[in-house]
């Protein structure tokens, strides 16, 4: 029996999908979504990720989470309520190792600096990058440009989206303008990958000291579980006490997705994708749960994202990536030749620049930078 047959009638089959842009014939041992996975974890550009920053630079620390890293914990939860809702497990592991594919170095920083500088030229958000890499960008096969995903694989990279630039897109965006849903996994990854950031970026604040137990304490969702971890282990402390609690924290926010969304697809008794499509969003978080949640980001957002040493780094960030950009576009000619544009196009050329900086690592940002502007660097 071939594993696809477990699968809900409602999940995403490969062999019932949309299909490539480019047709290839089916692969003898793998299913259509485990090629995707597999393209994508042979990309460049995915090993890019273990480079750039999820909230502090790679040079901060080894031990930190890397956009690497955390697609890979996103893959993971992805992969374990896959399995409890009989969706497909291959299918959420290529989203959830593809979507961030498209950040930019230096975090959402880099992201927001990039996209004041390309205003003029249709602005740059990370999600249509990442589409932009596995659609054009990635140069592996002789028949084709980018990676020819499979259809859902792509509509789930495709997070967010405006209609000016749905219409552009074509087929894989028209959801946006139709207001329907993607399939199941990628409703569910999109929620996998909020469990995973609002969990490690708890992990790498306290290892770094900018956040403390004691104001995490103050967080009624937080302080509910590092009390029943000190109930079941009197005097545990330090990272043990910590592991004990962000596994609790991890483990109700996935039960309780799993828990409501079970009742919501019930409720709707969807046949197909099809009618996945035509319904209300069915992967979601209790009314509870989403309060618990949301809280806990707002604490992240104001003690962690916007602390002051992070907010030091955010600002020696924000004038690499605009002086790069200001610097490529004053003179093209500092480019590598397959970034320059011939002719007079300037949003062309401003494209490729923004793909150059979007694929640099942290570090590789820094060292462009310094060849640029430090004499040291004659």
């Amino acid at each position: 029996m071939a594993p696809e047959d477990f699968l809900a009638p409602y999940a995403a089959h490969s062999a019932q999908g949309q299909g490539r842009r480019f047709d290839e014939a089916a692969h003898a041992s793998r299913s259509q979504f485990q090629r995707d996975r597999d393209r994508i974890i042979h990309s460049s550009a995915f090993r890019r990720l273990e480079y750039k920053t999820q909230v502090f630079l790679n040079h901060e620390g080894d031990l930190f989470r890397t956009r690497l890293t955390h697609s890979l914990e996103v893959a993971q939860v992805g992969r374990s309520i896959a399995r409890n809702l009989r969706l497909n497990e291959d299918l959420v592991e290529a989203i959830a190792l593809a979507h961030d594919l498209g950040h930019t170095p230096f975090g959402h920083v880099g992201q927001d600096v990039l996209n004041e500088c390309m205003q003029e030229h249709g602005g740059f958000e990370h999600n249509l990058q990442s589409l932009r890499v596995v659609d054009t960008l990635e140069e592996h096969y002789g028949a084709f440009d980018g990676l020819n995903l499979m259809f859902e694989t792509r509509e789930g990279i495709l997070k967010h989206c405006s209609l000016a630039h749905a219409r552009e897109l074509g087929p894989v965006a028209q959801r946006f303008i139709d207001r329907t849903q993607p399939t199941l996994e990628a409703q569910l990854t999109n929620l996998a990958d909020e469990i995973a950031y609002n969990s490690h970026d708890i992990d790498d604040g306290l290892r770094s000291g900018l956040i403390t137990i004691a104001q995490l304490e103050e967080v009624e969702f937080f302080g509910r579980l590092w009390r029943e971890v000190q109930q079941a282990f009197p005097g545990l402390s330090g990272r043990r006490a910590i592991y004990e609690t962000l596994r609790r924290l991890i483990t109700a926010l996935a039960d309780d997705l799993i828990v409501t969304s079970t009742q919501l697809i019930a409720d709707a008794a969807p046949r197909d994708v099809n009618e996945v499509r035509a319904s209300a969003p069915l992967i979601r978080f209790s009314d509870a749960m989403r309060k618990d949640a949301t809280e806990l980001k707002r604490f992240l957002r104001a003690n962690l994202y916007r602390h002051y040493q992070v907010n030091r780094m955010r600002v020696k960030a924000s004038r690499i990536v605009r002086e790069l950009y200001d610097s490529f576009m004053a003179e093209p000619a500092l480019l590598p030749p397959d970034y320059q544009v011939n002719g007079d196009d300037v949003t062309k050329q401003a494209r490729k620049i923004a793909d150059y900086i979007a694929g640099m690592t942290d570090r590789y940002a820094i060292r462009e930078h310094r060849r640029l502007y430090s004499l040291d660097e004659l």
